[in-house]
């Protein structure tokens, strides 16, 4: 089938890496290698982050003429889509195109990762709120990957309506070859154990996680400095907070290792030159850097909101901790440093967990399912509609 796929919040081709954009790349890979004929509908960003009511006006209307325009471009028979995908849709970043196009086109409309937030009805984002409770009601199906999401927009939609839920999910085949023996392969040589994180630096949410960690970091208990095992903590990432960064890790300087922004292939080669995935995770839906971590091997210790449960096996994959609490979260980062035997199980639990669960095949044929439920219902739709009852 033909689809048109659409990012509202965030293109995949966007220069600036996220989460988003890694599933949202992935979602892209998921539809192809399943045979259907994907193209990017539109690069317009609705996101507007401020809660500035004239610039959500603008983008409303820019969205509006875009849809017009993109109805009368792809009503030619050799454009016509048989369905439109938009993938993540909220308050913040509203469909101003799917839902309209599909209408014109009569086609079905089908969203991934739509989220419902109803104190948003009357707040600075009402109407972008508005549109998107409208586009998630007149979906087809909705295809949700943090299960935090499912009960609003059950709530939304009904219980008789299409939802289903996929695991979140990327190429793990793009990370290379994995092992979990880098400890015994430095067997008889000194070495520091190392821990790992991978996130953009920017105020906010990662700048406080940053700041956790650096917390807890700080807090390894003096009583087990003597069986604690030499460590470092190697840092990937960047940006406009990164002065701020240095600064929370000032009182462990010397266990620290910035090696900045780093392309795909270097951050896979970083991650499988390491031993355990440090990241507190606050503000974040589920993290698309465990499943990457998990699948190099990594066990992992976060902090346990939102949806991180969802991408991380408690106790058999890595250590979830209280979010927000440096204190535990400095505890499970020696219950794991102090032991490696248990260490070492959680790194081949960590890559079965990753593989079995989050990786491109399985997700392709689930979402394939959803797809072509859609639009098999549609074209019955259309039919019962289309048919005149005898005389």
């Amino acid at each position: 089938m033909k689809i048109a796929f659409y990012a509202p919040l965030k293109p995949v081709d966007h220069p600036i890496p996220s989460g988003d954009r890694q599933l949202g790349e992935a979602l892209l890979k998921a539809l192809r290698i399943r045979g259907h004929d994907t193209f990017i509908a539109s690069r317009f960003r609705s996101f507007e982050g401020r809660g500035d009511g004239r610039r959500q006006a603008r983008l409303a209307e820019v969205g509006k003429r875009l849809g017009d325009r993109l109805v009368r471009r792809l009503s030619r028979a050799e454009r016509r889509p048989d369905v439109w995908f938009t993938y993540h849709l909220y308050h913040k970043a509203p469909d101003w195109l799917g839902p309209n196009v599909s209408r014109a086109l009569d086609i079905p409309y089908v969203v991934a990762e739509a989220s419902v937030a109803p104190k948003q009805r009357y707040g600075k984002w009402a109407l972008g709120y508005q549109e998107s409770m409208n586009a998630i009601a007149s979906a087809a199906a909705t295809i949700f990957f943090n299960p935090v999401d499912f009960a609003g927009v059950r709530t939304l939609r009904g219980p008789a309506r299409h939802d289903e839920y996929v695991p979140p999910f990327l190429d793990l085949s793009a990370l290379g070859a994995t092992s979990s023996t880098r400890e015994t392969e430095h067997a008889g040589t000194k070495r520091r154990l190392r821990l790992i994180t991978v996130a953009m630096m920017r105020p906010g949410a990662k700048l406080a996680s940053y700041r956790l960690l650096a917390d807890a970091l700080g807090r390894i208990s003096p009583a087990n400095r003597e069986r604690m095992p030499d460590w470092e903590l190697a840092v990937v990432g960047d940006g406009t907070a990164r002065g701020e960064v240095e600064a929370a890790f000032a009182q462990v300087a010397s266990h620290i290792r910035f090696v900045g922004f780093q392309p795909p292939g270097e951050v896979a080669a970083w991650l499988r030159s390491s031993d355990l995935y440090v990241w507190p995770a606050i503000d974040e839906a589920f993290g698309m850097a465990f499943i990457e971590a998990q699948a190099c091997g990594l066990p992992v210790i976060a902090g346990n909101g939102a949806g991180v449960a969802s991408v991380v096996a408690a106790n058999r994959s890595g250590l979830l901790a209280p979010l927000g609490d440096p204190a535990a979260f400095a505890q499970a980062i020696e219950t794991l440093m102090t032991d490696g035997a248990r260490r070492r199980r959680m790194a081949a639990e960590a890559m079965n967990y990753a593989s079995s669960q989050h990786d491109l095949p399985a997700a392709a044929a689930r979402i394939n399912v959803v797809l072509c439920r859609a639009i098999a219902e549609h074209a019955s739709t259309r039919s019962t509609i289309g048919r005149v009852a005898p005389r």
